[in-house]
């Protein structure tokens, strides 16, 4: 059975960090790019970062660059997102996701992310 699990959100103040994790299991996750999106009351789910399996390429929105880095550690099945500078409009339900098809590029679109966590809850105060 394949699991993604996504620990760390929460509440924080404005210019805070958080880190998200991300913990896969249930199948070989090392040749797939890894994701993160994130969805807002009333609004569409979005692109935030990805991370091919190799983890030589990574992506970022334009809203995120500068601020969200994302890693993974395929030794530890967990995939992450530090998020730094937070702002309110960061607020928002974050999904990790597994793309499982080998590739060295990354696709953002959400449709080709086959496996999804359950989501996690991050809420920016200002």
């Amino acid at each position: 059975q394949v699991q993604l699990v996504e620990s760390g959100g929460g509440l924080v103040q404005a210019g805070g960090s958080l880190r998200l994790s991300c913990a896969h299991s249930g199948r070989t996750f090392s040749s797939a790019t890894l994701g993160w999106f994130r969805q807002a009351p009333g609004k569409e789910r979005e692109f935030v970062a990805a991370i091919t399996w190799s983890g030589d390429s990574t992506n970022y929105s334009d809203s995120v660059k500068g601020r969200f880095t994302i890693s993974r550690d395929n030794a530890k099945n967990t995939v992450y997102l530090q998020m730094n500078s937070l702002k309110p409009e960061d607020t928002a339900v974050y999904y990790c996701a597994a793309d499982m098809g080998r590739k060295t590029y990354i696709v953002t679109s959400f449709r080709v992310y086959e496996y999804w966590g359950q989501g996690t809850q991050v809420t920016v105060s200002s």
